[in-house]
């Protein structure tokens, strides 16, 4: 059976400049952003598969669990798992194995029950400073149609500007 297609409709965007602004820490809830070492991949499959089934992301579903751990674990990735509760809410993952003087926010994302909750920002602003500390000249991020529809106004209003578009057939996320 095949599998059904998709269209993405991607934007890449970079920050040039450490932003001014950091979003302040969301009150009303225990939260904690804990750096993660040494990540299992079944840990890393199962932030992977709650954050980003909705938006049908499927890059790291298809390596195997070597490949994976190759890159999870590698000197130039960073995890952070957001935490509410005691559960894990969300995550970002920072790659500095690109190009000399750029750092890529890989993935950034909220666990579904968790978005609405004024989070988000202040997650994607955690990720941003995590990502200046490798000292680059820019930062990147892409994000696309089948992201959360939030996503590409709140990278902008977090200080990315779009540098280029493109699109992409992806397979549907089905169980």
């Amino acid at each position: 059976m095949e599998k059904r297609k998709l269209t993405a409709y991607i934007t890449y965007l970079e920050m040039t400049q450490r932003p001014a602004f950091r979003p302040p820490l969301p009150t009303g809830q225990p939260l904690a952003l804990l750096r993660a070492r040494n990540m299992s991949t079944a840990y890393y499959r199962f932030l992977y598969e709650e954050v980003g089934k909705a938006h049908h992301w499927m890059m790291r579903r298809r390596l195997d669990d070597a490949a994976l751990d190759a890159i999870i674990n590698s000197e130039t990735t960073r995890l952070d798992v957001l935490y509410v509760e005691g559960c894990p809410a969300g995550y970002f993952e920072i790659d500095a194995s690109r190009m000399p003087g750029e750092t890529e926010i890989a993935y950034f994302g909220l666990v579904g029950k968790y978005t609405g909750m004024g989070l988000g920002r202040w997650l994607l602003g955690a990720a941003i400073d995590a990502a200046w500390e490798y000292g680059p000249q820019k930062i990147t991020v892409h994000t696309n149609s089948l992201d959360h529809p939030r996503a590409l106004p709140l990278y902008q209003k977090m200080g990315f500007v779009a540098v280029g578009r493109g699109e992409e057939e992806v397979e549907a996320w089905e169980d």
